[in-house]
């Protein structure tokens, strides 16, 4: 009896220690900057440990610690991190402030600002002026960053050149790379806004299409509000939402940049941190392969099940970076294990994580071009996703993405690893239409001038639009794309501020002896949207033709959506230096966006008028110098 009772003590006694033990407890809290704003996106970790979470889109979060926790940890980026003793609290709300350099250990420089231990000695031939400037290139003693040359659409005149022929664009590495760079105290350089990936960035939620095409096309005419004299045209499209469990199986390669450059905390870490979030979302029949490159290539696991996912976790979790930058073996590699493992009814996609620093191997654009051509021809994908900042090459990663039939984004932080990976699943990784083409044909009875907002590097030849050989973007599940234009019409009196006028033809009748003379057809029309779209497993081209009549919504008409993306093209704008909207400050663009009433759920809207709000302060301070 005397022994039982011993025996039973000892059961209480260590599930009292058990509990103690792992007795762990909730801490909930709100996190605000200094303006007592809300911030969405806050990292919050137990000090030491890898466990935390993030701040909804109402600053607030909710984590489960252990009582044996003494800290934690809040960061977020642009913000000084801070730690909070966690006591016997329930409830810790934060505030967070701007890690930016004081003004006295800074250089104000054409588009933006830096500490001086960061600028070469020749700070003296750097213009101090209050516009952003037109150099190709950012670059800084301790940065090099490359970006692909954007001269801004002129003005067109639709009796000499009445069509406008782009492809679409998917991609929205453009608006998170100029958020890093704003949260880090400095306006973007010019080459790094793309004003189209600002745009398409939001989620417009626009409805589904209601037949069988693959997608919807939407448009919306009103007066611009930056220049009440002209239009601005809204085009847009919605690609049919397909849900996860319908979405067809996918044979995915994780192609990951381990090099020295990838030594940084937002770099590997985060890298790894995105991809465990895909790992997550992945099914049964879904597989998954790791190939890494650095000196050299190297497969480091094969083909896994993704319902196998510590086995996928594990494996990202022994990545350490170090060494030079094989990219182009890893991308040979990559290919051939895609190849081997290919689905025929399926998804076959390389994902591809880097700062995009290709110096060993294959390194001319050229080169990387016809790998990638040559395999999307065969039905393997390529989707990147960009990391980091000193060494970043987003050139180089734009140009595989658009020539490997994916999409590109650039992640900054946990929360858009989240909305990359998490929360625009199918659209990443699943392709419903192929080789998406706009031409617009501009009516010159009503049209004296346009000129297409963006979409700079996406131009093609007006006979693109009927070659089905010409390659051009892609729609992912639930995608959409927004396009804008700024039209002058007939009768605008500021037409020669922005078309200088040319002498009548010779050759040619003038298309305004026809309208005057009554024999032009179709005058209550402004343009016509026309589309072109192959399926993914299709060679052949489909049309839609869209007329546009000329009714004009007055700007107190317009929808919340028309006035939201107007705002992000005028901020675009703004920071190019583009004198379009020289009249249009920035406090105008966040009063305009604020009139729209369009909110998004995850916060993102707030967060853009947030960034505007910082621009403008960038701004100040350089024309002050």
């Amino acid at each position: 009896m005397k022994k039982i009772l011993l025996i039973s003590f000892g059961i209480i006694l260590l599930g009292l220690y058990g509990q103690n033990l792992f007795a762990s407890r909730v801490i909930t809290g709100v996190v605000c900057d200094d303006s007592n704003q809300v911030l969405p996106g806050v990292n919050v970790v137990e000090k030491g440990t890898s466990h935390g979470t993030i701040t909804d889109v109402n600053g607030k979060y909710t984590i489960k610690i252990s009582d044996s926790t003494d800290y934690l940890v809040f960061s977020f980026i642009g913000m000084k991190s801070k730690e909070e003793y966690v006591r016997n609290s329930s409830t810790i709300n934060v505030i967070l402030f701007p890690d930016q350099c004081s003004l006295e250990e800074c250089v104000v420089i054409g588009y933006g600002v830096q500490k001086k231990s960061m600028l070469t000695g020749a700070v003296s031939a750097v213009a101090l002026s209050g516009r952003v400037p037109q150099s190709r290139n950012y670059s800084l003693a301790e940065d090099k960053e490359d970006y692909a040359i954007i001269s801004g659409n002129k003005y067109l005149d639709p009796k000499q050149s009445p069509l406008s022929t782009f492809s679409v664009d998917v991609d929205n590495a453009s608006y998170s790379n100029i958020r890093r760079f704003i949260n880090n105290g400095q306006l973007p350089p010019h080459d790094a806004v793309r004003i189209e990936e600002m745009i398409n960035y939001f989620n417009y939620d626009y409805e589904d299409p209601k037949d069988e095409k693959p997608f919807a096309v939407y448009h919306e005419l009103a007066k611009c509000p930056w220049n009440k004299n002209h239009y601005l045209l809204q085009v847009a499209l919605q690609g049919k939402r397909i849900e996860k469990a319908n979405l067809p199986p996918s044979n995915l390669v994780f192609l990951i940049d381990v090099s020295g450059s990838m030594n940084a905390t937002n770099k590997l870490p985060l890298l790894k941190s995105a991809l465990k979030m895909l790992v997550n979302e992945l099914r049964e029949e879904d597989k998954v392969s790791i190939v890494v490159y650095a000196g050299a290539a190297g497969v480091v696991l094969e083909p896994t099940s993704g319902d196998n996912k510590s086995v996928i976790v594990e494996a990202l979790d022994k990545l350490s970076a170090g060494g030079s930058t094989a990219g182009g073996e890893g991308l040979k590699m990559a290919y051939k294990l895609a190849n081997e493992n290919f689905l025929q009814e399926g998804n076959n996609r390389i994902i591809l994580a880097t700062d995009g620093d290709f110096n060993v191997g294959i390194s001319s654009n050229l080169e990387m071009e016809r790998l990638i051509e040559a395999e999307r021809e065969k039905g393997v994908y390529i989707t990147v996703a960009g990391f980091g900042v000193g060494n970043y090459k987003d050139s180089k990663m734009e140009i595989i993405a658009d020539k490997g039939n994916g999409n590109y984004f650039y992640i900054d932080s946990f929360m858009e690893a989240k909305k990359a990976l998490v929360e625009e699943f199918g659209g990443t990784l699943y392709t419903i239409a192929k080789d998406v083409k706009f031409q617009l044909e501009f009516n010159p009875q009503h049209v004296a001038a346009y000129r297409l907002i963006g979409y700079e590097n996406r131009i093609l030849n007006k006979e693109d639009f009927n070659n089905d050989k010409v390659d051009a973007g892609e729609i992912g599940s639930g995608h959409s794309v927004t396009a804008l234009y700024e039209i002058i019409p007939i009768g605008a009196d500021d037409i020669t501020d922005f078309l200088p006028g040319t002498d009548p033809l010779k050759y040619q009748e003038d298309i305004s002896v026809k309208i005057k003379s009554g024999k032009t057809n179709y005058s209550n029309e402004l343009l016509t949207v026309k589309l072109r779209y192959k399926l993914p497993d299709e060679n052949k081209s489909k049309l839609i033709t869209v007329p546009i009549l000329n009714k004009v919504k007055e700007l107190k008409d317009a929808s919340n959506i028309f006035s939201f993306v107007s705002g992000i093209a005028a901020w675009g704008m703004k920071l190019r230096g583009e004198y379009y909207v020289n009249k249009f400050d920035y406090d105008d663009i966040v009063d305009w966006i604020k009139k729209s009433n369009w909110n998004d759920e995850q916060g993102y809207s707030y967060e853009m008028i947030r960034l505007i709000n910082s621009s403008n302060h960038l701004s100040e301070e350089i024309a002050k110098n």
